[in-house]
Protein backbone atom coordinates (compact mmCIF):
# COMPACT_ATOMS: atom_id res chain seq x y z
CA UNK A 1 0.00 0.00 0.00
CA UNK A 2 1.36 3.42 -0.95
CA UNK A 3 0.49 5.02 2.37
CA UNK A 4 2.53 2.43 4.30
CA UNK A 5 5.53 3.04 2.07
CA UNK A 6 5.03 6.78 2.47
CA UNK A 7 5.00 6.41 6.26
CA UNK A 8 8.16 4.30 6.16
CA UNK A 9 9.88 7.01 4.14
CA UNK A 10 8.67 9.67 6.58
CA UNK A 11 9.97 7.56 9.48
CA UNK A 12 13.42 7.27 7.89
CA UNK A 13 13.51 10.97 7.03
CA UNK A 14 12.44 11.98 10.54
CA UNK A 15 14.63 9.66 12.61
CA UNK A 16 17.36 8.58 10.16
CA UNK A 17 16.39 5.05 11.13
CA UNK A 18 15.10 1.94 9.39
CA UNK A 19 11.77 0.26 10.22
CA UNK A 20 12.26 -3.36 11.25
CA UNK A 21 8.73 -4.33 12.17
CA UNK A 22 5.20 -3.02 11.69
CA UNK A 23 2.00 -3.81 13.63
CA UNK A 24 -1.60 -2.87 12.91
CA UNK A 25 -3.34 -0.76 15.54
CA UNK A 26 -7.11 -0.89 15.77
CA UNK A 27 -8.83 2.41 14.94
CA UNK A 28 -12.35 1.47 16.15
CA UNK A 29 -14.90 3.54 14.19
CA UNK A 30 -12.36 5.77 12.46
CA UNK A 31 -11.56 5.70 8.75
CA UNK A 32 -7.89 6.32 9.55
CA UNK A 33 -5.24 3.64 9.09
CA UNK A 34 -2.95 3.34 12.12
CA UNK A 35 0.35 1.44 12.14
CA UNK A 36 3.04 0.91 14.77
CA UNK A 37 6.57 1.23 13.36
CA UNK A 38 9.34 -0.42 15.36
CA UNK A 39 13.08 -0.02 14.89
CA UNK A 40 16.07 -0.84 17.09
CA UNK A 41 15.82 2.56 18.75
CA UNK A 42 12.16 3.44 18.98
CA UNK A 43 8.49 2.62 18.53
CA UNK A 44 6.33 5.21 16.79
CA UNK A 45 2.73 5.40 15.60
CA UNK A 46 2.13 6.22 11.96
CA UNK A 47 -1.25 7.43 10.73
CA UNK A 48 -2.81 7.81 7.31
CA UNK A 49 -6.01 9.85 7.37
CA UNK A 50 -8.12 10.24 4.22
CA UNK A 51 -9.58 13.56 5.42
CA UNK A 52 -7.04 16.40 5.11
CA UNK A 53 -9.00 18.83 7.28
CA UNK A 54 -9.40 16.26 10.05
CA UNK A 55 -5.67 15.52 9.90
CA UNK A 56 -4.84 19.20 10.16
CA UNK A 57 -7.15 19.59 13.15
CA UNK A 58 -5.59 16.68 15.02
CA UNK A 59 -2.01 17.69 14.28
CA UNK A 60 -2.47 21.35 15.20
CA UNK A 61 -4.48 20.53 18.33
CA UNK A 62 -1.77 18.06 19.38
CA UNK A 63 1.02 20.60 18.89
CA UNK A 64 -0.96 23.21 20.80
CA UNK A 65 -1.82 20.97 23.76
CA UNK A 66 1.68 19.49 23.84
CA UNK A 67 3.10 23.02 24.13
CA UNK A 68 0.93 23.46 27.22
CA UNK A 69 2.36 20.25 28.73
CA UNK A 70 -0.95 18.44 28.39
CA UNK A 71 -0.58 14.64 28.17
CA UNK A 72 -1.14 14.21 24.43
CA UNK A 73 0.99 12.52 21.75
CA UNK A 74 3.87 14.49 20.32
CA UNK A 75 3.73 15.01 16.56
CA UNK A 76 7.15 14.08 15.19
CA UNK A 77 6.44 14.90 11.57
CA UNK A 78 3.51 15.65 9.28
CA UNK A 79 3.25 15.37 5.50
CA UNK A 80 0.03 17.18 4.76
CA UNK A 81 0.16 16.48 1.05
CA UNK A 82 0.36 12.70 1.55
CA UNK A 83 -2.04 12.86 4.51
CA UNK A 84 0.32 11.05 6.90
CA UNK A 85 1.94 11.83 10.25
CA UNK A 86 4.06 10.23 12.97
CA UNK A 87 3.26 10.54 16.66
CA UNK A 88 4.15 9.16 20.10
CA UNK A 89 3.46 5.49 20.70
CA UNK A 90 1.29 5.46 23.82
CA UNK A 91 0.86 1.69 23.86
CA UNK A 92 -2.32 -0.32 23.56
CA UNK A 93 -3.89 0.02 27.02
CA UNK A 94 -6.92 2.26 27.17
CA UNK A 95 -9.03 3.19 30.16
CA UNK A 96 -11.68 0.94 28.62
CA UNK A 97 -9.24 -2.00 28.72
CA UNK A 98 -8.35 -1.25 32.33
CA UNK A 99 -12.01 -1.16 33.38
CA UNK A 100 -12.61 -4.58 31.81
CA UNK A 101 -9.48 -5.91 33.50
CA UNK A 102 -10.14 -4.63 37.03
CA UNK A 103 -13.91 -4.62 37.31
CA UNK A 104 -15.39 -7.85 38.67
CA UNK A 105 -18.97 -6.86 39.54
CA UNK A 106 -21.28 -3.84 39.62
CA UNK A 107 -18.80 -1.86 41.68
CA UNK A 108 -15.65 -0.11 40.56
CA UNK A 109 -12.52 -0.70 42.66
CA UNK A 110 -10.76 2.36 44.12
CA UNK A 111 -8.04 2.12 41.47
CA UNK A 112 -10.56 2.67 38.67
CA UNK A 113 -12.27 5.51 40.50
CA UNK A 114 -8.91 7.22 40.82
CA UNK A 115 -8.31 6.91 37.07
CA UNK A 116 -11.67 8.56 36.42
CA UNK A 117 -10.92 11.38 38.84
CA UNK A 118 -7.62 12.02 37.07
CA UNK A 119 -9.41 11.98 33.72
CA UNK A 120 -11.97 14.53 34.92
CA UNK A 121 -9.23 16.72 36.37
CA UNK A 122 -7.42 16.73 33.03
CA UNK A 123 -10.70 17.30 31.23
CA UNK A 124 -11.22 20.51 33.19
CA UNK A 125 -7.77 21.69 32.03
CA UNK A 126 -8.55 20.90 28.38
CA UNK A 127 -11.89 22.69 28.65
CA UNK A 128 -10.82 25.80 30.52
CA UNK A 129 -7.07 26.30 30.17
CA UNK A 130 -7.15 24.78 26.69
CA UNK A 131 -8.93 27.79 25.18
CA UNK A 132 -6.11 30.19 26.07
CA UNK A 133 -4.40 30.74 22.72
CA UNK A 134 -6.65 28.26 20.95
CA UNK A 135 -7.04 28.89 17.20
CA UNK A 136 -10.62 28.18 16.13
CA UNK A 137 -9.54 28.12 12.48
CA UNK A 138 -8.19 24.59 13.10
CA UNK A 139 -11.63 23.31 14.06
CA UNK A 140 -13.35 20.83 11.79
CA UNK A 141 -16.11 20.53 10.71
CA UNK A 142 -17.35 23.56 12.72
CA UNK A 143 -15.81 26.09 15.07
CA UNK A 144 -18.51 25.71 17.72
CA UNK A 145 -21.02 23.18 19.00
CA UNK A 146 -23.80 25.48 17.87
CA UNK A 147 -27.36 25.01 16.64
CA UNK A 148 -26.16 23.59 13.31
CA UNK A 149 -23.90 21.04 15.02
CA UNK A 150 -26.70 19.97 17.33
CA UNK A 151 -29.17 19.52 14.49
CA UNK A 152 -26.62 17.42 12.62
CA UNK A 153 -26.38 15.11 15.64
CA UNK A 154 -30.14 14.90 16.06
CA UNK A 155 -30.74 14.10 12.41
CA UNK A 156 -27.87 11.58 12.50
CA UNK A 157 -29.83 9.90 15.31
CA UNK A 158 -33.11 10.09 13.38
CA UNK A 159 -31.91 8.72 10.05
CA UNK A 160 -29.27 6.19 11.08
CA UNK A 161 -30.72 4.89 14.32
CA UNK A 162 -34.48 5.43 14.47
CA UNK A 163 -35.21 4.62 10.84
CA UNK A 164 -32.73 1.75 10.51
CA UNK A 165 -33.60 0.43 13.98
CA UNK A 166 -37.31 0.26 13.21
CA UNK A 167 -38.42 2.82 15.81
CA UNK A 168 -41.72 4.49 14.95
CA UNK A 169 -41.95 8.29 15.18
CA UNK A 170 -43.93 11.25 13.87
CA UNK A 171 -41.37 13.13 11.80
CA UNK A 172 -42.94 16.56 12.07
CA UNK A 173 -43.49 16.28 15.82
CA UNK A 174 -39.92 15.04 16.25
CA UNK A 175 -38.58 17.95 14.22
CA UNK A 176 -40.62 20.33 16.36
CA UNK A 177 -39.11 18.81 19.50
CA UNK A 178 -35.62 19.00 18.03
CA UNK A 179 -36.09 22.74 17.57
CA UNK A 180 -37.30 23.20 21.15
CA UNK A 181 -34.40 21.07 22.38
CA UNK A 182 -31.76 23.03 20.44
CA UNK A 183 -33.29 26.40 21.33
CA UNK A 184 -32.84 25.48 24.98
CA UNK A 185 -29.29 24.11 24.68
CA UNK A 186 -27.97 27.01 22.62
CA UNK A 187 -28.33 29.22 25.71
CA UNK A 188 -25.65 27.25 27.55
CA UNK A 189 -22.31 29.15 27.67
CA UNK A 190 -20.01 27.91 24.88
CA UNK A 191 -16.71 29.61 25.71
CA UNK A 192 -14.92 26.35 26.58
CA UNK A 193 -13.02 23.70 24.59
CA UNK A 194 -15.36 20.84 23.76
CA UNK A 195 -13.29 17.68 23.28
CA UNK A 196 -16.26 16.03 21.52
CA UNK A 197 -15.33 12.34 22.07
CA UNK A 198 -14.06 12.22 25.64
CA UNK A 199 -14.60 8.55 26.40
CA UNK A 200 -12.67 5.58 27.78
CA UNK A 201 -11.29 4.32 24.45
CA UNK A 202 -9.67 7.70 23.83
CA UNK A 203 -7.83 7.73 27.16
CA UNK A 204 -4.55 5.81 27.11
CA UNK A 205 -2.72 4.44 30.14
CA UNK A 206 1.05 4.24 29.92
CA UNK A 207 3.30 3.78 32.96
CA UNK A 208 0.14 4.37 35.03
CA UNK A 209 -0.23 7.90 33.60
CA UNK A 210 -3.17 9.04 31.49
CA UNK A 211 -2.79 10.33 27.95
CA UNK A 212 -5.47 11.69 25.65
CA UNK A 213 -6.13 11.17 21.94
CA UNK A 214 -8.83 11.70 19.27
CA UNK A 215 -9.79 15.31 19.99
CA UNK A 216 -9.76 16.28 16.30
CA UNK A 217 -13.50 17.04 16.45
CA UNK A 218 -12.86 19.65 19.14
CA UNK A 219 -14.44 23.08 19.05
CA UNK A 220 -15.96 25.66 21.36
CA UNK A 221 -18.86 24.34 23.44
CA UNK A 222 -20.37 23.78 26.87
CA UNK A 223 -18.63 21.84 29.65
CA UNK A 224 -21.40 19.28 30.19
CA UNK A 225 -21.10 17.49 26.84
CA UNK A 226 -17.67 15.99 27.59
CA UNK A 227 -18.62 15.05 31.15
CA UNK A 228 -21.65 13.23 29.75
CA UNK A 229 -19.44 11.48 27.18
CA UNK A 230 -17.25 9.99 29.91
CA UNK A 231 -19.84 9.19 32.57
CA UNK A 232 -22.43 7.72 30.15
CA UNK A 233 -19.85 5.83 28.07
CA UNK A 234 -22.05 2.93 26.92
CA UNK A 235 -20.09 -0.29 27.43
CA UNK A 236 -18.46 0.93 30.63
CA UNK A 237 -21.93 0.45 32.15
CA UNK A 238 -21.06 2.73 35.07
CA UNK A 239 -23.24 2.32 38.19
CA UNK A 240 -25.49 5.36 38.74
CA UNK A 241 -24.11 5.96 42.24
CA UNK A 242 -20.54 6.16 40.96
CA UNK A 243 -21.67 8.38 38.11
CA UNK A 244 -23.18 10.84 40.59
CA UNK A 245 -20.09 10.75 42.80
CA UNK A 246 -17.83 11.51 39.84
CA UNK A 247 -20.12 14.28 38.64
CA UNK A 248 -19.91 15.91 42.06
CA UNK A 249 -16.14 15.45 42.06
CA UNK A 250 -15.92 17.26 38.72
CA UNK A 251 -18.13 20.12 39.91
CA UNK A 252 -15.93 20.56 42.98
CA UNK A 253 -12.71 20.92 40.95
CA UNK A 254 -11.51 24.46 41.75
CA UNK A 255 -10.90 25.26 38.08
CA UNK A 256 -14.49 24.30 37.23
CA UNK A 257 -15.92 26.20 40.21
CA UNK A 258 -14.04 29.29 39.05
CA UNK A 259 -15.96 29.44 35.75
CA UNK A 260 -19.46 28.12 36.46
CA UNK A 261 -21.86 27.63 39.35
CA UNK A 262 -23.19 24.16 40.05
CA UNK A 263 -26.82 25.15 39.43
CA UNK A 264 -25.97 26.69 36.07
CA UNK A 265 -24.12 23.53 35.01
CA UNK A 266 -26.93 21.20 36.13
CA UNK A 267 -29.54 23.33 34.37
CA UNK A 268 -28.23 21.96 31.08
CA UNK A 269 -26.38 18.79 32.08
CA UNK A 270 -28.95 16.06 31.47
CA UNK A 271 -30.02 17.59 28.16
CA UNK A 272 -26.41 17.29 27.01
CA UNK A 273 -26.46 13.70 28.26
CA UNK A 274 -29.47 13.13 26.00
CA UNK A 275 -27.86 14.68 22.94
CA UNK A 276 -24.64 12.76 23.54
CA UNK A 277 -26.57 9.49 23.74
CA UNK A 278 -28.47 10.35 20.58
CA UNK A 279 -25.20 11.11 18.78
CA UNK A 280 -23.78 7.79 19.98
CA UNK A 281 -26.87 5.90 18.81
CA UNK A 282 -26.54 7.54 15.42
CA UNK A 283 -22.94 6.31 15.24
CA UNK A 284 -23.97 2.77 16.22
CA UNK A 285 -26.66 2.84 13.57
CA UNK A 286 -24.31 4.09 10.85
CA UNK A 287 -21.55 1.62 11.66
CA UNK A 288 -23.78 -1.29 12.63
CA UNK A 289 -27.00 -1.17 10.60
CA UNK A 290 -25.72 0.68 7.53
CA UNK A 291 -22.06 -0.41 7.25
CA UNK A 292 -22.78 -3.90 8.66
CA UNK A 293 -20.05 -3.68 11.30
CA UNK A 294 -22.18 -5.62 13.74
CA UNK A 295 -19.89 -5.29 16.78
CA UNK A 296 -21.05 -1.67 17.03
CA UNK A 297 -24.59 -2.91 17.66
CA UNK A 298 -23.54 -4.59 20.91
CA UNK A 299 -23.40 -1.12 22.52
CA UNK A 300 -27.10 -0.47 21.94
CA UNK A 301 -28.44 -2.30 24.99
CA UNK A 302 -26.09 -0.33 27.23
CA UNK A 303 -27.51 2.91 25.84
CA UNK A 304 -31.01 1.52 26.45
CA UNK A 305 -30.05 0.89 30.07
CA UNK A 306 -28.82 4.48 30.37
CA UNK A 307 -32.04 5.78 28.79
CA UNK A 308 -34.13 3.79 31.25
CA UNK A 309 -32.21 5.33 34.12
CA UNK A 310 -32.59 8.84 32.71
CA UNK A 311 -36.32 8.45 32.10
CA UNK A 312 -36.65 7.64 35.78
CA UNK A 313 -34.66 10.56 37.18
CA UNK A 314 -34.97 13.42 34.69
CA UNK A 315 -38.09 15.54 34.57
CA UNK A 316 -37.61 17.79 31.52
CA UNK A 317 -38.35 21.48 32.03
CA UNK A 318 -38.96 21.84 28.31
CA UNK A 319 -41.74 20.17 26.36
CA UNK A 320 -40.26 17.45 24.13
CA UNK A 321 -43.03 14.81 24.14
CA UNK A 322 -42.09 13.11 20.85
CA UNK A 323 -38.45 12.74 21.90
CA UNK A 324 -39.58 11.14 25.17
CA UNK A 325 -41.96 8.83 23.27
CA UNK A 326 -39.09 7.77 21.01
CA UNK A 327 -36.88 7.07 24.03
CA UNK A 328 -39.60 4.90 25.56
CA UNK A 329 -40.04 3.00 22.30
CA UNK A 330 -36.30 2.37 22.18
CA UNK A 331 -36.28 1.02 25.74
CA UNK A 332 -39.22 -1.31 25.01
CA UNK A 333 -37.78 -2.68 21.74
CA UNK A 334 -37.07 -6.40 21.89
CA UNK A 335 -35.38 -6.13 18.50
CA UNK A 336 -32.76 -3.66 19.74
CA UNK A 337 -32.04 -5.63 22.91
CA UNK A 338 -31.04 -8.75 20.99
CA UNK A 339 -27.66 -7.29 20.03
CA UNK A 340 -26.14 -7.32 23.51
CA UNK A 341 -22.88 -9.18 24.13
CA UNK A 342 -23.63 -9.68 27.84
CA UNK A 343 -26.46 -10.07 30.30
CA UNK A 344 -27.18 -6.62 31.65
CA UNK A 345 -29.14 -7.70 34.70
CA UNK A 346 -32.62 -6.66 35.81
CA UNK A 347 -33.59 -3.84 38.16
CA UNK A 348 -36.55 -5.15 40.17
CA UNK A 349 -38.28 -2.07 41.59
CA UNK A 350 -40.59 -3.03 44.45
CA UNK A 351 -43.05 -0.54 45.98
CA UNK A 352 -45.58 -0.54 48.78
CA UNK A 353 -48.24 2.16 48.71
CA UNK A 354 -51.62 3.30 49.99
CA UNK A 355 -54.58 3.45 47.61
CA UNK A 356 -55.50 6.71 49.34
CA UNK A 357 -52.46 8.24 47.63
CA UNK A 358 -52.98 6.49 44.30
CA UNK A 359 -50.98 3.93 42.38
CA UNK A 360 -47.31 5.02 42.12
CA UNK A 361 -46.14 5.90 38.61
CA UNK A 362 -43.56 3.74 36.89
CA UNK A 363 -40.40 5.91 37.14
CA UNK A 364 -38.84 4.30 34.08
CA UNK A 365 -41.84 5.10 31.92
CA UNK A 366 -42.25 1.60 30.51
CA UNK A 367 -45.86 1.20 31.69
CA UNK A 368 -45.19 -2.47 32.44
CA UNK A 369 -45.00 -4.72 35.44
CA UNK A 370 -47.54 -5.49 38.15
CA UNK A 371 -49.81 -3.75 40.65
CA UNK A 372 -51.31 -6.05 43.30
CA UNK A 373 -54.35 -5.01 45.33
CA UNK A 374 -54.02 -6.49 48.84
CA UNK A 375 -57.23 -5.05 50.28
CA UNK A 376 -58.81 -8.51 49.94
CA UNK A 377 -56.43 -9.90 52.59
CA UNK A 378 -56.79 -9.88 56.41
CA UNK A 379 -55.94 -6.41 57.72
CA UNK A 380 -53.98 -6.26 60.99
CA UNK A 381 -54.43 -2.50 61.03
CA UNK A 382 -58.03 -2.92 62.22
CA UNK A 383 -56.85 -4.38 65.52
CA UNK A 384 -55.61 -1.74 68.02
CA UNK A 385 -52.95 -4.25 69.11
CA UNK A 386 -51.29 -4.02 65.66
CA UNK A 387 -52.25 -0.56 64.41
CA UNK A 388 -49.08 1.22 65.55
CA UNK A 389 -46.75 -1.27 63.86
CA UNK A 390 -45.79 -1.69 60.20
CA UNK A 391 -45.20 -4.63 57.90
CA UNK A 392 -41.49 -4.45 58.73
CA UNK A 393 -42.13 -5.42 62.36
CA UNK A 394 -41.97 -9.03 63.56
CA UNK A 395 -45.42 -8.89 65.18
CA UNK A 396 -47.08 -8.03 61.83
CA UNK A 397 -45.01 -10.57 59.93
CA UNK A 398 -46.03 -13.30 62.38
CA UNK A 399 -49.70 -12.31 62.04
CA UNK A 400 -49.67 -12.42 58.24
CA UNK A 401 -47.40 -15.47 57.98
CA UNK A 402 -50.06 -17.50 59.78
CA UNK A 403 -52.78 -16.60 57.26
CA UNK A 404 -53.44 -19.25 54.53
CA UNK A 405 -55.06 -16.53 52.41
CA UNK A 406 -51.94 -14.38 52.56
CA UNK A 407 -49.61 -17.25 51.74
CA UNK A 408 -51.73 -18.41 48.81
CA UNK A 409 -51.92 -14.86 47.47
CA UNK A 410 -48.16 -14.36 47.81
CA UNK A 411 -47.47 -17.71 46.11
CA UNK A 412 -49.50 -16.62 43.08
CA UNK A 413 -47.76 -13.23 42.98
CA UNK A 414 -44.34 -14.85 43.25
CA UNK A 415 -44.99 -17.28 40.40
CA UNK A 416 -46.11 -14.49 38.06
CA UNK A 417 -43.16 -12.29 38.95
CA UNK A 418 -40.64 -15.12 38.79
CA UNK A 419 -41.85 -16.15 35.34
CA UNK A 420 -41.60 -12.56 34.13
CA UNK A 421 -38.11 -12.09 35.58
CA UNK A 422 -36.84 -15.22 33.84
CA UNK A 423 -38.29 -14.01 30.55
CA UNK A 424 -36.93 -10.46 30.95
CA UNK A 425 -33.44 -11.71 31.80
CA UNK A 426 -33.40 -13.90 28.69
CA UNK A 427 -34.41 -10.91 26.54
CA UNK A 428 -32.08 -8.39 28.23
CA UNK A 429 -34.93 -6.28 29.57
CA UNK A 430 -33.48 -4.35 32.48
CA UNK A 431 -36.51 -3.01 34.38
CA UNK A 432 -39.50 -4.57 36.15
CA UNK A 433 -41.94 -2.63 38.30
CA UNK A 434 -43.93 -4.36 41.07
CA UNK A 435 -46.25 -2.44 43.42
CA UNK A 436 -48.27 -3.73 46.37
CA UNK A 437 -51.14 -1.57 47.56
CA UNK A 438 -53.42 -1.70 50.60
CA UNK A 439 -55.68 0.74 52.43
CA UNK A 440 -53.11 2.57 54.51
CA UNK A 441 -49.87 1.45 52.92
CA UNK A 442 -48.44 0.41 56.30
CA UNK A 443 -49.12 -3.29 56.97
CA UNK A 444 -50.08 -5.72 54.18
CA UNK A 445 -48.37 -3.86 51.33
CA UNK A 446 -45.17 -3.36 53.31
CA UNK A 447 -45.16 -7.01 54.38
CA UNK A 448 -45.55 -8.27 50.80
CA UNK A 449 -42.94 -5.90 49.41
CA UNK A 450 -40.44 -6.95 52.09
CA UNK A 451 -41.17 -10.63 51.48
CA UNK A 452 -40.64 -10.29 47.73
CA UNK A 453 -37.45 -8.33 48.30
CA UNK A 454 -36.04 -11.09 50.54
CA UNK A 455 -36.89 -13.78 47.99
CA UNK A 456 -35.11 -12.03 45.11
CA UNK A 457 -32.31 -10.06 46.77
CA UNK A 458 -29.77 -12.82 46.15
CA UNK A 459 -30.99 -13.86 42.69
CA UNK A 460 -28.19 -13.70 40.15
CA UNK A 461 -28.42 -10.71 37.78
CA UNK A 462 -31.40 -9.27 39.68
CA UNK A 463 -30.89 -5.98 41.54
CA UNK A 464 -33.69 -5.18 43.97
CA UNK A 465 -34.78 -1.63 44.80
CA UNK A 466 -37.32 -1.39 47.63
CA UNK A 467 -39.43 1.68 48.46
CA UNK A 468 -42.24 2.05 51.02
CA UNK A 469 -43.95 5.16 49.73
CA UNK A 470 -46.50 5.66 52.50
CA UNK A 471 -43.93 5.02 55.22
CA UNK A 472 -41.56 7.50 53.57
CA UNK A 473 -44.35 10.05 53.41
CA UNK A 474 -44.95 9.59 57.15
CA UNK A 475 -41.19 9.56 57.86
CA UNK A 476 -41.43 6.09 59.36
Amino acid sequence: MDWIENLKELFKKTFNDEVEKIENVRADGSNRQIIRFISKNRSVIGVFGPDKKENRAFVEFSKFFYSKNFPVPQIYSFDEEKQIYLETDLGDTTLFNRVKELRTDENFPDELIEYYRKALLWLSKFQIEGVDGFNVNWCYPRKEFDEQSMMWDLNYFKYYFLKLGGIEFDEQKLENDFKVFVDYLKNAPRKFFLYRDFQSRNIMIKDENLYFIDYQGGRYGFLAYDVASLLFDAKIDMPPKMREELLNYYLDIPLVKSVIKKDEFLKYYYYFVFIRLMQAMGAYGLRGFYERKTHFLTSITYVIKNLEYLLGVVKPEIKIPEIIKVFKRITSSSYLRQFSDKKLGLNLRIYSFSYKDGIPPDPQGNNGGFVFDLRCLPNPGKDPLYSTYTGRDRIIRDFLDKSPEVNEYYKNCFELINQTISNYLSRNFTELYVAFGCTGGRHRSVYMAERLYRDFMNRKNVYCILKHLSLEKANL
